[in-house]
Formats: C-alpha cells, structure tokens, sequence
C-alpha cells in the first residue's frame, strides 16, 4: 500500500474512526485501526466487537493494500504533522509516514487477526444533523453513568412513522425529547436502547453534515448504524427493560413559574459556590420571586433572588444544583417554566418560546428531601 493524501483530511479521518478505540483492548489487535487504500479513496476503520467506524477519503493512491495500525498513535501523529501533503507507505512489517520533512515508522499488527467490521443495516431515513446533534445532547445528560446499571445507560430511541421520541434517566432526572425525521417507510416501528455515550458521540461528530442517515437492523440483530459525511458507525444495542418512563411525567401541575433562563442559570451557578458536596440548593417560589439558598448553621450560606411570574400555590422546594443547572441549560429556551405538583414530587421543566411552552423537550427532576 503506498498512498498519498492531505493533511487535514488524513487527520479528520483518523481522529474520527479512532475515538471509540479502547483504552483497554481485550485484544491487542483490537486498539488498532485498519487503513484500506483502493481506487482514489482511503478507508479508516475501527472497531471493539461493540461499536465500529468508517471514515472514507479522497486520496492519491499508488498501490492498493490494507494495513493495521495502532489507532491512538496514528491519530496522534496524524494530528501533529505539518500542513502538507502526507504519504504513508508499507514496507513490510511497517508503515512509514512521510509528510514534509517529518518521518515516522511504524509497527503494523496481524491484520488476519482482526475482526471484521459488522454491515451497515439498510437505510431507515434521514434526519438534519444539526437537529439531530442538538436533540441527542439534550437528552443524554440525564442518561447514568454507572456501569452497574446498563439499562440507565442508555437512551431509549422510540420511532414511530415520522416521530422519534428520546429519553434518558439515571433515576433522579429524566430528559425526553420529540423530534420529526424523514423515514424510508412511513409505518417504520422501532423501540431501541442505545448506548447514550456512542449516540451522544456520533451525533456531535456528524453535526457538520448536511443530513444523518439512520439505520435499523431488522429485529434480532440488535444493531444501530449512523452516516453522513462519509463517517459511518454502527453500535451494539443495550439489553434490559428501560423505565415506563411515561407514567413518571405529571398529567397536572398545582403551580406554574417562569423565569429568565440566563438569570436563573447564574444564580444558580452563584448560589451553589456554597453547596458542599451533596447538599441541596433550596428555591421557594412565592409572589413574583424565587429566592435561592443554599447551606446553613455554621456552614457559609448564599441567598439571591430571582424575577418569577408563579401561578398557583406558594412552593419550597429542593434541587441538587448540578442537575438543576443542567436542565436550566438543556431547553435552550430565553424563559424556564417549572411545572410543581407538590414539593416532595418531581418538577418538570420546559422551555418558552413567545409566551408558549415548547413541549417538545421536557426535563423532570426529583426533588431533594428538605430536613429542618
């Protein structure tokens, strides 16, 4: 294989298919990454028997070939080369890369051992990749991080005909987000638990493209593709049985307040200076005001209030300050409007757009116990 390419698009590429690579392989072969030379294109290929990448590139190729490589080595040398033509060549048991007056060598490993890549599942539809980055991110914040609990890992994907509905808990917040898509069939049916960090991921990467294509392996073979850009990545689905996370959302709310988003994102921020780890922030929400505070005794203490416009019933109520500024920041809306039922019940934020609730994202959040 004897290939010559640009120096930018060499990196993209590499950086792409390389950042799902384990840190830790079970298999040495498996931190690799496969480059293919053929035609006039170069394929970079990864993957970890979970999730697999493909980047593909325009390239001068003089001879055809296929090669394995260590992917985090290659990546960072690729990401440090001068702004200048790269060749990279094998010769033998190597692969040297040449780009100016820079020069490295490097070991290939068995590329016989390697896996092969699982196929792209057929095309299901399309999706605006900047709406699709936006609406994966607002969800997967709420999605948990504890391995012990897979399920809470990942984010359910329910599609039906032109509507895909995302969500995530880790069991104190939940994040659920509608959203409309251009599907191959108009009676597409699909509920799916996807890894939330592979999705999350993907779905930033691709959101340069014009348009994500999203694919769906028939049912049984618990498998997911993304593409656009020339990138591709398919993911291995999660087992187990997410939440019934529907029954969660309140049908009614005893009290409505509305407040500055950017205001109450500050506060918040400002406030929390004083909240030891684990300790909640306290919000009371009454006449045209919500006031924030946080510690008390000895500890040091914060206090600032807030503008509100509140319909219904004076509230106190308690939030961990982390996940409270994280919903604040996922609606992407100028006005915050929390929905309460009562204190010791979950709340449940939206954002406002002219006077009107945007229900296409809704964050629940569980509130802390208030003690003294």
């Amino acid at each position: 294989m004897k290939i010559r390419v640009e120096r930018d698009s060499l990196a993209d590429a590499v950086a792409w298919s390389a950042r799902t690579l384990p840190n830790r392989p079970s298999l040495p072969v498996l931190a690799g990454l496969v480059i293919s030379a053929s035609d006039s294109h170069v394929a970079l290929s990864g993957f970890d028997y979970e999730v697999s990448t493909r980047a593909s590139i325009e390239a001068d190729v003089e001879t055809e070939g296929s090669v394995l490589v260590s992917g985090r080595l290659l990546a960072d040398i690729a990401r440090s080369l001068p702004a200048q033509p790269v060749v990279m060549a094998a010769e033998g048991s190597r692969v040297v890369i040449t780009c100016g007056r820079s020069n490295f060598t490097l070991p290939t490993l068995p590329l016989d051992d390697y896996p092969s890549l699982p196929e792209m599942p057929q095309s299901s539809g399309t999706i605006d990749a900047s709406l699709f980055a936006h609406a994966v991110s607002q969800v997967a914040i709420a999605a948990g991080r504890d391995d012990t609990l897979p399920t809470l890992t990942g984010v359910r994907v329910e599609v039906d005909g032109s509507t895909i509905v995302m969500a995530a808990t880790d069991r104190y917040r939940l994040a659920v987000r509608e959203c409309e898509w251009s599907p191959s069939d108009s009676k597409t049916h699909a509920e799916l638990l996807v890894p939330a960090k592979t999705m999350l991921d993907t779905a930033k990467s691709l959101a340069s493209a014009d348009e994500v294509t999203i694919a769906l392996a028939p049912e049984g073979e618990r498998l997911m593709g993304f593409e656009g850009a020339d990138r591709r990545t398919t993911t291995r689905l999660l087992d187990g049985e997410f939440p019934k996370y529907r029954s969660l959302l309140p049908s009614e709310s005893s009290t409505h307040a509305r407040v500055d988003t950017a205001s109450l994102i500050e506060a918040v921020k400002r406030v929390a200076l004083v909240a030891e780890r684990n300790t909640p922030l306290r919000l009371t929400f009454s006449g045209a005001e919500v006031a924030l505070r946080a510690g008390n005794g000895e500890d040091a203490q914060a206090e600032e209030v807030v503008e509100a416009s509140i319909d219904g019933d004076d509230i106190e109520i308690a939030f961990n300050p982390v996940y409270l500024q994280d919903g604040l920041t996922s609606i992407d809306a100028e006005t915050a409007q929390f929905a309460f039922t009562q204190a010791t019940r979950p709340a449940v934020i939206t954002g406002m757009v002219d006077g009107t609730s945007v229900e296409e994202y809704r964050y629940l959040l569980m509130p802390v116990r208030l003690t003294g």
